[in-house]
């Protein structure tokens, strides 16, 4: 049996947005005020951003104005300098700050699902006191951040309660705080703590839309758990991890607040990732290096489109094999 296929050429994008506006003008005019908020306070410093990535701008150059008297701007245009040599520069930080920042983002983000996977499981099963194990995993996420941090400051310590502990066991007592390698398990323990609430509730609510149908067909067919886990479960929840799964490697690339709060400016530069790599070229030395922060963020912010488009490509692919 053949299909008709419509073969008329779609109109062109101005003739479907004046089509658009002239059917539904009243929606565009709900969203115009949020276009021009988001367009203040996003579009004009990000075009502000690319455009300081191509100049030698610093805290020396920029206009300024101190009294009644106003120094005016004498940063010059360099192209693409500031990436060539961020890329390939004799300082050489870029990199490490690169590999390091994508260590991070993989071990946190999965670290972080397979344990909230396990505790939306559990959480999914008729338990006594089920409810207050919820009030306390989702915790973490009730605290304000910078509360969170400052306690995991003080916890790890090198007399706080983790190298108290360690040392009643007998251990070693790493200084989680200004030793390289033990900064970075710190870092990622401590990310990971904050990160599991948000996505254990995520997951607990994907489980709970599966149809209990599912199981029941399946434990007649003789499935065990583990086969009702990876056959049922799994595949159940692939839209709510595909999309939470995204979310936490844009969170955890950026994750600022982690780095900073927890180690600040003080013997901590192999611990950093690359957001808080250009607050440093920004804030941390002198001259402050405006346009070389810039194109980091840039670099960043790059690289996550990169990733994004990629990522539902890769999905996108699964999918078809799926239906297929």
């Amino acid at each position: 049996m053949s299909v008709a296929v419509d073969q008329r050429p779609r109109p062109g994008l101005l003739k479907r947005i004046k089509y658009s506006y002239d059917r539904y003008w009243y929606a565009w005019a709900m969203c115009l005020p949020v276009v021009a908020v988001l367009g203040l306070i996003v579009g004009y410093p990000l075009v502000q951003g690319i455009y300081l990535t191509f100049t030698d701008a610093n805290s020396l150059n920029v206009g300024r104005t101190i009294g009644v008297n106003h120094i005016p701007d004498t940063y010059k245009w360099v192209g693409l300098k500031n990436y060539i040599d961020i890329l390939s520069g004799p300082d050489n930080q870029f990199w490490p700050h690169f590999v390091w920042t994508i260590v991070w983002t993989v071990l946190c983000v999965g670290i972080s699902y397979c344990i909230a996977l396990g505790l939306a499981v559990m959480l999914n099963r008729k338990l006594v006191g089920r409810t207050v194990y919820r009030m306390l995993l989702i915790l973490p996420w009730a605290v304000p951040t910078f509360v969170t941090l400052f306690s995991w400051r003080l916890i790890l310590a090198d007399d706080g309660a983790v190298n108290q502990l360690l040392h009643l066991l007998g251990l070693g007592q790493p200084s989680w705080l200004s030793d390289p390698f033990a900064q970075k398990v710190a870092a990622i323990g401590v990310n990971i703590w904050c990160s599991i609430p948000f996505l254990m509730i995520s997951l607990l609510g994907g489980l709970q839309a599966i149809p209990s149908e599912l199981y029941e067909a399946a434990e007649m067919d003789g499935a065990s758990n583990w086969q009702r886990f990876w056959n049922v479960t799994l595949p159940g929840l692939r839209p709510v991890s595909s999309t939470v799964i995204l979310l936490g490697v844009i969170w955890t690339f950026n994750q600022f607040n982690v780095i900073y709060l927890l180690f600040g400016n003080v013997n901590s530069d192999s611990v950093q990732i690359l957001v808080t790599y250009a607050y440093q070229l920004f804030f941390g030395q002198q001259p402050q290096d405006y346009a070389g922060s810039a194109a980091v963020g840039m670099l960043c912010l790059s690289l996550l489109v990169v990733f994004t488009q990629l990522y539902r490509r890769w999905l996108k692919r699964n999918d078809e094999g799926v239906l297929a």
